[in-house]
């Protein structure tokens, strides 16, 4: 089966994107993009913590939902909730009312400033994943790798839920720190140019961590 989808601009794209009308946006303006923002990275391994047994159209749907819910994934605001706030979320009906995915978030939270306090950033610490490119296996064609599997067992022994290795292996593809984008994909030119600028070295707090 091939893995391109022919987009309405006549441009070939990895054939997931053509799975779903929203998929496509999200493909060539997000997905594969290199990311600093200790935010965005927090939000993105909930948000695949959340879709463990589920698909990602689901989450990508209520994901607007979850921002709001879970105040734009703000892990300092976050890891002040209580079991009062997990009551009010578990009747939100925009969001997955999973107990105990809910209750990692705000568990994860805490171990996120933990981590900021010895790391210096999120970025910094999920950067040392990045894998050697040259040993990188054929794009989509795994859902783990030894990156993946290393960093979950790094995060799981720091106190963190809801980070297996192939939730790990997901946050990895989409947060730049791998180029999956099959060969052929038109993004996949954009992705490693986005990759090649991107500044691993010195990756600092933001406005909102300070």
């Amino acid at each position: 089966m091939s893995q391109l989808f022919l987009g309405a601009d006549g441009l070939s794209r990895c054939r997931w994107c053509g799975a779903a009308p929203e998929f496509l946006d999200y493909h060539d303006r997000e997905w594969g993009f290199p990311v600093s923002d200790d935010f965005r990275l927090f939000e993105k391994i909930c948000l695949e913590g959340f879709q463990s047994g589920l698909s990602w159209r689901t989450i990508l749907a209520k994901r607007e939902n979850f921002r709001a819910a879970f105040l734009g994934f703000d892990f300092n605001r976050l890891a002040c909730f209580d079991e009062q706030d997990v009551a009010r979320l578990l009747q939100n009906e925009g969001i997955v009312r999973h107990k105990g995915k809910i209750e990692a978030v705000i568990h994860n939270a805490a171990r996120a400033q933990a981590l900021i306090q010895e790391t210096g950033s999120l970025a910094a610490f999920f950067w040392r994943y990045e894998p050697d490119t040259s040993g990188l296996f054929a794009p989509q064609t795994v859902s783990t790798s030894p990156e993946s599997i290393a960093l979950s067992k790094e995060l799981k022994k720091r106190g963190w839920k809801f980070v297996g290795p192939t939730t790990a292996y997901a946050f990895m593809q989409a947060m730049g720190l791998i180029n999956d984008h099959v060969p052929e994909c038109v993004t996949r030119l954009q992705v490693e140019r986005e990759r090649t600028k991107f500044r691993r070295s010195g990756l600092m707090l933001t406005e909102r961590q300070l």
